[in-house]
């Protein structure tokens, strides 16, 4: 799951595997592991999800919810 939906992200920036790789910190060789199912260390997964701007759990398969979700304060405002 998590290797097809960062293609899929890749793909929809039309981005090459070399610029991704250099934007989330990785060698391109790295990056192309993870696109062949290689599991991502902690510290990628929150690389490549910061820069995709996509949720973690989505990332992972865990959930259909792409965008992150930022929690409302108690008070209700930002």
């Amino acid at each position: 799951m998590f290797s097809e939906r960062i293609r899929l992200l890749r793909n929809e920036r039309h981005l090459t595997q070399a610029d991704a790789a250099q934007a989330v910190g990785l060698s391109t060789r790295g990056y192309q592991d993870l696109e062949l199912g290689a599991t991502p260390r902690g510290d990628t997964l929150l690389a490549i999800g910061e820069f995709y701007q996509v949720s973690l759990d989505w990332l992972m398969g865990r959930t259909e919810i792409r965008e992150v979700v930022h929690p409302t304060p108690k008070g209700g405002t930002l």
